[in-house]
């Protein structure tokens, strides 16, 4: 995702509702639209959006791993093949 630009990012929402189409067909990075002067929201593309929503899932599983770790929910690698025999011999049986 490309950085966001003051000089260039933000724009009042009344200027977006009159050029809606070329702003989304140029929209490069994320867009802040202002409302009376103030941030009302942002506008970003498609891909942009993915690759804030994985990155946020993939910090939160991270962080759900170290939980585990701290609280000491770990399995070692016995274990964790176990599971996952069981796991495969009730899904086969499906």
């Amino acid at each position: 995702m490309k950085p966001l630009s003051i000089s260039e990012g933000v724009i009042p929402i009344g200027e977006v509702k009159a050029h809606a189409a070329s702003y989304l067909k140029n929209l490069s990075g994320p867009m802040v639209l202002t409302q009376n002067g103030r941030p009302a929201g942002v506008l970003l593309s498609p891909a942009d959006f993915d690759q804030l929503t994985e990155r946020q899932r993939f910090l939160e599983s991270v962080a759900t791993g170290l939980t585990d770790a701290d609280e000491d929910r770990l399995l070692d690698e016995q274990e964790l093949q176990g599971r996952l025999q069981s796991a495969r011999g009730r899904h086969s049986e499906k």
